[in-house]
């Protein structure tokens, strides 16, 4: 594992674009995990801004984001087909129907979780899979709990998660309880693994996730078994790596 501590969030954003960006250039058709959140927002700017200037282009590129919340359709403005939508998938080339994320409207979600893992193996698996992370540690909407998740699978979120999320809508009591997410088990097989973290608030659970014991309470230290994984942190995030 890499660690890579940037002076402030929008170097941190820069070098974890760069990193994308590297891999579109020397694979056109490549398939990236997404991941949405606040933290990627910086890097995705950076994307649709280097798109504007004819630098790259995502016309021959699969997505796959990480998660979806339950119960949320397509066109509304907290999920998270919106999300990537508005600040990656509208600004630039990629073909709409190159770019999946979990229906969390789906009649049937456990169909739906093994129809988004099956879709991923026939694209040839995941070549860059970006990932934010939690304050509990999470990475996707793995929560902590008694062992690592292996596929795509429905979870009950934390009230910390509610909580934490609760910023993009007008009340904790608006956040659904339940989302979709990639499990622990297909994130790791993604060929490379990019984490992005930033912020002081973040500092503690950088620490215990990346240097750490290994263990299902804290998700994301799985993520010290992979064989190419890069964490991308500001100053501030860093501030207890010590």
């Amino acid at each position: 594992m890499r660690i890579v501590v940037a002076d402030d969030y929008k170097a941190m954003s820069r070098i974890a674009a760069d990193e994308i960006e590297e891999l579109l250039l020397s694979e056109p058709q490549c398939v990236l995990g997404l991941a949405t959140g606040s933290t990627p927002l910086g890097l995705y700017a950076d994307l649709v801004s280097d798109f504007e200037q004819g630098k790259i282009s995502f016309k021959d590129v699969t997505t796959f984001n990480l998660d979806e919340y339950c119960g949320l359709g397509d066109d509304n403005p907290q999920g998270y087909r919106y999300f990537m939508n508005a600040n990656l998938f509208d600004k630039v080339d990629v073909k709409g129907a190159s770019t999946h994320v979990p229906q969390g409207r789906a009649g049937d979600l456990e169909a739906e979780c093994a129809k988004y893992d099956k879709m991923i193996e026939d694209a040839g698996g995941i070549d860059l899979q970006l990932l934010g992370l939690g304050h509990n540690g999470h990475i996707g909407f793995n929560e902590p709990c008694d062992e690592f998740p292996k596929g795509t699978h429905v979870v009950d979120l934390t009230m910390s998660t509610i909580n934490a999320n609760s910023r993009l809508f007008d009340s904790a009591e608006e956040v659904p309880r339940q989302a979709i997410t990639m499990g622990i088990g297909t994130i790791m097989a993604a060929r490379r693994v990019l984490v992005v973290a930033s912020g002081k608030d973040k500092a503690a659970i950088v620490r215990k996730a990346f240097l750490g014991p290994v263990t299902p309470e804290v998700p994301a230290s799985i993520l010290q078994f992979h064989p190419d994984a890069m964490v991308v942190v500001d100053e501030e995030a860093a501030s207890e790596l010590v």
